[in-house]
């Protein structure tokens, strides 16, 4: 299934959470925090201004973004887990 996000959303795919620590101790599933940080996967095509045109979003498929902890809508498409937000959600985008 495709999906698309409307207006200024975004979809994302919530990284892979850190299973030891720095020392070596093994992390349990129920114990360790979510990630806040992930890869776009889809964006919606913008929100309108005042005058009725769309205003493209800054962020693109594939942007590796930072997110508030409790940011965004949790959920599953074709067995995937995503997040949906809203462009505003995002703190930034993670350059290499």
């Amino acid at each position: 299934m495709k999906f698309r996000p409307l207006h200024d959303r975004v979809v994302v795919k919530r990284a892979d959470a850190e299973t030891k620590t720095a020392g070596g101790i093994i992390i349990p599933d129920t114990a360790g925090e979510k990630p806040q940080q992930g890869e776009v996967v889809a964006v919606g095509p913008g929100a309108r201004d005042e005058n009725g045109k769309i205003v493209a979003l800054d962020l693109k498929k594939g942007d590796r973004v930072l997110f508030g902890k409790w940011s965004g809508t949790e959920v599953k498409i074709d067995g995937q887990d995503l997040l949906i937000m809203k462009e505003s959600d995002i703190m930034g985008v993670l350059e290499k």
